[in-house]
């Protein structure tokens, strides 16, 4: 497609507005590493939470929302839904802990809960595995779909998609460090919902759809409104709902949903002002990613269902798309490019915000690791201030080109999606014992590790080998990962010898004081279950108004306001 004058206007000074951000807190930034990796520990909630929900907001999350609708129906969406019981639970048990500990990365907890050489081990293979390894896998699939945006938007190839995001992430995010990405946050999440709400109008109302009425009673979309699967049929309800709230939520580890709170996530609660900014934050993301966003996604996902009602129509109306890039997230894409001039400049702007957002976020976390957990750890104990922000800068620059090459390897952000929860399956209940079981100790951690990435990587060959070994459905795979994990860590756990109770006295008075560990915890159940109904109550009140099924959503937001307020008064007295 053509762009017009305004188009470029629009994206031009997009970009110039987060460069001059970058050049603004560039200085600060650079003064020491807590000022380029923790904003100087003084950032309001308001600010990181939002920061939170423009980090998950990735140039994929549409692509990936929009194959969900196409596969398996509005439903589809409780294989991420589900992760909501994760954020609660680290809004309310978790939260004011991180913040409490002090620590500059969340890597520095295996020092302060564990002894012994084996911490220190620990939290090196964790810099490397996570910071290295598992952010150049979540950083390639957010480049692989917005060279798929790319391609069918601006008819650019994916080589050249990834030296120009490259060069434009890169320059603002490693001089701003993360006060310069919390601000670009901001703003790019403000431009994202902008455009993309205005976009799913725009598009509703098509020639082709002919508004929301006749796009809800179209043969191709009237079976897909569903928000619950068919419990008619036995596969849907167990991918979707069983295995999501019985097994997922609490046992796998995926970027921005870690039980017991980790990543970035951690990274913006550690910058926080206090403990209560910090849990305020991560509340406010948890509502807005769950139950604020997805609905002009999933508009657009069932409008593509009239337009392009099969990947082969996708495909056939974009015939230079690489087969290596085809699928059905590529339908988001494709309906952009009915949008007006002016209209498309401002969703492209929104998408690539939400693409330099991420990216952005996950450079600079990944580069606290290999700065404070790697460098200035074991390799340079004695390094100063700008030293570590120089080695932080060449590891940003680093960790883009690994993360730019790798993303030539991969097919679709659902492939991403279900490889990462297949590495982190059975170690999320590790995470949140931790704080809390003394006899939990570093080797229990090496174990999960080691025996989750191993068989994920077997399962993940056997899937992409053409004369597969054995045939395992998706969620038998999942299952069978977090079986097998939990039992080996637990198992090493009560072969192995607990932390020396010298260091173990020391982290329950920093992050406990003279607390029990469990002071208030059917206040923290309690606030938990309320915000948990309250989110999800919203979110489906959202999806019946949309239906036009007014008596249901007007229930359904009662239930929700009801629960915020209940939640208010536990919060009192949680405090």
């Amino acid at each position: 497609m053509v762009l017009s004058s305004l188009d470029y206007i629009i994206i031009v000074a997009f970009f110039i507005i987060s460069l001059v951000i970058g050049l603004v807190v560039s200085k600060q930034a650079g003064k020491n590493s807590a000022s380029f990796f923790l904003s100087s520990r003084n950032m309001p909630w308001w600010l990181l939470g939002v920061s939170m929900v423009a980090t998950t907001f990735a140039a994929d999350t549409p692509g990936l929302v929009t194959e969900l609708v196409r596969k398996n129906g509005v439903a589809g969406n409780w294989v991420w839904w589900a992760m909501l019981l994760t954020g609660m639970l680290t809004v309310f048990f978790y939260a004011k802990l991180w913040r409490r500990s002090g620590i500059t990365t969340d890597l520095e907890f295996y020092e302060l809960r564990y002894s012994g050489k084996a911490a220190g081990f620990l939290r090196g293979f964790r810099a490397v595995y996570l910071g290295v390894f598992f952010n150049i896998i979540t950083m390639a699939g957010v480049i692989l779909a917005g060279s798929k945006i790319a391609h069918i938007l601006l008819g650019i190839s994916q080589t050249e998609t990834v030296i120009y995001s490259s060069i434009i992430v890169v320059f603002y995010s490693s001089l701003g460090g993360l006060k310069g990405v919390l601000i670009t946050d901001f703003v790019q999440f403000i431009i994202a919902m902008v455009g993309s709400v205005w976009a799913t109008i725009y598009i509703v109302n098509l020639p082709e759809i002919g508004g929301l009425t006749h796009l809800l009673t179209h043969e191709n979309v009237i079976h897909k409104l569903n928000m619950l699967p068919d419990f008619n049929d036995r596969n849907a309800v167990i991918t979707l709902l069983i295995i999501p709230f019985a097994v997922q939520w609490w046992s796998t580890w995926y970027p921005g949903a870690e039980p017991g709170g980790g990543g970035y996530i951690a990274q913006r609660m550690l910058a926080a002002k206090d403990e209560k900014n910090a849990t305020w934050a991560t509340l406010f993301f948890n509502f807005a990613h769950y139950a604020l966003r997805p609905w002009p996604w999933i508009l657009v996902g069932l409008a593509s269902l009239v337009v392009f009602p099969t990947l082969s129509s996708i495909n056939a109306a974009f015939p230079d798309l690489a087969v290596g890039m085809q699928g059905e997230d590529v339908a988001y894409a494709a309906m952009m490019t009915y949008l007006p001039a002016g209209l498309i400049g401002l969703v492209l702007t929104s998408l690539i915000a939400a693409f330099m957002s991420t990216i952005s976020t996950q450079l600079n976390w990944g580069s606290s690791y290999i700065v404070n957990d790697i460098y200035a750890r074991f390799i340079k104990q004695e390094a100063s201030e700008k030293e570590k922000v120089f080695a932080g800068r060449l590891a940003t620059v680093a960790l883009m080109i690994f993360a730019g090459i790798f993303s030539f390897y991969l097919t679709s952000a659902k492939d991403v999606f279900d490889l990462l929860l297949q590495i982190g399956a059975g170690t999320g209940l590790l995470f949140i014992l931790r704080w809390f079981w003394s006899r939990i100790n570093p080797y229990s951690e090496i174990a999960a590790m080691a025996i989750s990435f191993v068989i994920a990587i077997v399962f993940f060959i056997n899937n992409k080998t053409g004369n597969a070994l054995f045939e395992i459905a998706g969620y038998w795979q999942l299952i069978i990962g977090v079986i097998i994990t939990t039992i080996g860590w637990i198992v090493v756990t009560l072969l192995t010898q607990p932390s020396d109770k010298e260091t173990l006295d020391k982290f329950n008075t920093i992050i406990f004081n003279k607390e029990s560990k469990f002071h208030n915890i059917g206040y923290k159940v309690a606030a938990f279950l309320f915000g948990t109904i309250g989110t999800y109550s919203f979110l489906f009140a959202t999806g019946y108004f949309i239906y036009g099924k007014n008596t249901l959503a007007i229930v359904l937001s009662a239930l929700s306001l009801l629960s915020m307020v209940i939640l208010m008064r536990i919060w009192k007295k949680i405090n």
